[in-house]
């Protein structure tokens, strides 16, 4: 049964090795989403400090991480297209499922976790963001329910600029 559990220092190790396997992979992709030094240790460091990720936990293993936040993303500001909502909205960033997890279900499963998070916070919304050629990311959030509804530029960190498809829930 699995079970979400806020991310604390004893995981950092398996956190960051969850996140080596998924930038390998869009690498072997042939795509340069998280190739340029993010999400890094400081960054999930950080989100331990702040409290605001998540770890997907089956059988005592950490299978998943998504980072769950409440304040407007910089890089939602601007589309080129159109938000589903107008107003306040969470997002998820980061989100990484373990190698052998994959195909089980796990992203689905943190998506709803972040959506029953959102709704118990009184948001309406639920955004976020992929790589235009992470197709396997988009059928996840398709499978999910997310709605595209255009194209965004990251706005600062190592990626700014980078273009990715921003995809809204309305719960």
């Amino acid at each position: 049964m699995m079970e979400f559990r806020t991310a604390s220092m004893e995981y950092i190790e398996r956190m960051c090795e969850i996140t080596e396997d998924a930038k390998r992979q869009l690498r072997s992709m042939g795509l340069d989403q998280w190739q340029k030094g993010y999400p890094s240790r400081e960054v999930w460091l950080k989100d331990i400090q702040d409290g605001c990720t998540y770890l997907a936990v089956d059988d005592g293993e950490v299978q998943g991480i998504f980072a769950f936040q409440t304040t407007p993303d910089p890089s939602y500001e601007e589309i080129d297209g159109a938000w589903l909502t107008d107003g306040a909205y969470a997002s998820m960033h980061r989100v990484c499922v373990a190698d052998g997890c994959k195909g089980k279900g796990v992203a689905g499963q943190m998506f709803a976790k972040g959506f029953e998070l959102a709704r118990e916070m009184g948001f309406p919304a639920v955004r976020i963001d992929t790589h235009p050629e992470n197709f396997p990311m988009q059928r996840a959030l398709a499978k999910a329910g997310f709605q595209p509804c255009g194209q965004i530029h990251l706005v600062g960190g190592c990626e700014d600029g980078d273009l990715r498809i921003a995809f809204e829930k309305v719960l």
